[in-house]
């Protein structure tokens, strides 16, 4: 009764799935008879009688042996397939048969070294004196000046150490610790401006320029300046062309309404156009927001009245535009995206507090808001006293955002709208977080030289 029971379970399945699929069995082409399905009733057949009939048809060959229905295997997890992998054995790596690769065209190793993440690029080096020496090279720099722009490095200064920049690789998310050899021992110098690769340092005194290659150590002090100003000013930092083969320029501007531009072909300072009238001194500038800049214009944020001042690198023009901030705006600061003035700062009513983001529009000149930060990461703030400070303006955002009890590290992606939490900046084998002092954001380049 056991096994008549098992026949009876397979027969209900094979009815099951003709019922399901509605097609007979595959029609062998020599087979001069279409085979049909015959499927017996069984119930007024014994198991004996049944299996005497299954074997007949075996040996008669008009009856094929069907196998039973297993249904389709279920897709396995991420974590049983890496399992199963393991349980597996190991693989053997590919060997690069010398013969092969030894006629890879020459040309080619620099088009595909020049592609490389960052960070591999300089392990990369220490496999022969060639590999190290592309830094160098000519056409090694035309490759790397086709390649488009990858996502922007940031390059800050910590309140612990103020002689080391702490850069952070928001692609690895990973943190690169770098002595700034290039300096006056105890000097400090803070990075207030960046272009093509190359980052504008100026000291806490306001008096002495340096420009560097943070990847590189490419360094540069900048002549003295012919207008002696040690008030406080803002910078910004333009280049020639596409690359710093063109040579940049660097603009600074004070309170005042004085200012110089230098220019790195020139290696001189240099002041060209004037001041307006229609322009209010003084300018009342925001330092805490960088300056912007977009197709050689440098734009800057001021107060009283609110608004944008904006400088030609290339014409001298300066032009002003009165744009109200919205309310309840504090710790704002510029940024930019694709051609668009972007602007980011910290809204506050009664003891809530909340990052926020602005567009420009360009016909009214009035400040758009475009996105939030996620209100569960704002619950954090809530009755406490944030100050923000926005490290990077060029399309990726880097905002430290610190009170008594609080020390954070965040990025927003302008054109994703993305908010990603950053990893504590901790130098090696240590383990206390550094809290960030002031930053800039560049792109990094292995061929820009100062």
């Amino acid at each position: 009764m056991e096994g008549l029971a098992m026949l009876r379970q397979v027969i209900g399945q094979l009815q099951e799935l003709l019922e399901l699929y509605g097609s007979p069995p595959f029609h062998h082409p020599l087979d001069d008879h279409p085979r049909r399905w015959c499927l017996p009733n069984i119930d007024d057949t014994s198991a004996d009688e049944y299996y005497s009939l299954v074997m007949a048809a075996g040996k008669s060959g008009k009856c094929e042996m069907l196998e039973p229905f297993n249904p389709p295997p279920s897709k396995k997890s991420r974590k049983e397939r890496y399992q199963g992998k393991l349980s597996g054995s190991t693989p053997v790596p590919e060997v690069m048969e010398q013969e092969i690769w030894k006629e890879f065209p020459e040309d080619l190793f620099e088009a595909v070294i020049a592609r490389l993440p960052i960070a591999t690029f300089f392990r990369f080096r220490s496999v022969c004196r060639k590999w190290n020496s592309l830094l160098d090279s000519q056409s090694f720099s035309q490759h790397c000046a086709e390649i488009p722009h990858a996502i922007p490095w940031f390059y800050t200064i910590t309140h612990e150490n103020m002689n080391v920049g702490a850069m952070y690789d928001p692609s690895m998310r990973k943190w690169y610790h770098q002595p700034i050899f290039f300096l006056p021992a105890k000097m400090i110098a803070l990075p207030v401006a960046s272009a093509g690769g190359l980052v504008c340092f100026l000291d806490i005194g306001h008096r002495n320029f340096y420009v560097c290659n943070p990847l590189t150590q490419s360094f540069k002090e900048l002549p003295a300046r012919s207008v002696k100003v040690w008030s406080r000013i803002a910078v910004g930092m333009t280049l020639n062309g596409n690359s710093t083969s063109g040579g940049y320029k660097i603009l600074w501007v004070g309170c005042d309404g004085e200012f110089e531009v230098y220019d790195s072909v020139k290696n001189s300072w240099s002041r060209l156009g004037s001041m307006p009238s229609n322009i209010k001194l003084p300018l009342s500038l925001n330092f805490r927001s960088q300056a912007v800049s977009i197709d050689g214009t440098l734009y800057f944020m001021r107060s009283d009245p609110e608004g944008i001042v904006s400088y030609n690198m290339v014409t001298g023009a300066w032009k002003q535009f009165i744009i109200p901030a919205p309310l309840h705006l504090s710790d704002h600061t510029l940024a930019e995206y694709e051609g668009r003035i972007m602007l980011v700062g910290l809204l506050t009513k009664n003891a809530a507090t909340c990052v926020c983001i602005w567009e420009l529009q360009k016909m009214t000149l009035l400040w758009k808001e475009v996105d939030r930060m996620p209100n569960i990461w704002c619950l954090e703030f809530y009755g406490k006293h944030v100050r923000m400070t926005c490290l990077g303006n060029k399309g990726l955002l880097m905002l430290s955002l610190r009170s008594r009890q609080m020390n954070r590290l965040v990025t927003y992606n302008v054109m994703s709208r993305e908010w990603l939490k950053v990893p504590g900046c901790v130098v090696p084998r240590g383990r206390k977080r550094q809290w960030i002092a002031c930053g800039t954001s560049f792109h990094p380049c292995l061929t820009a030289t100062a």
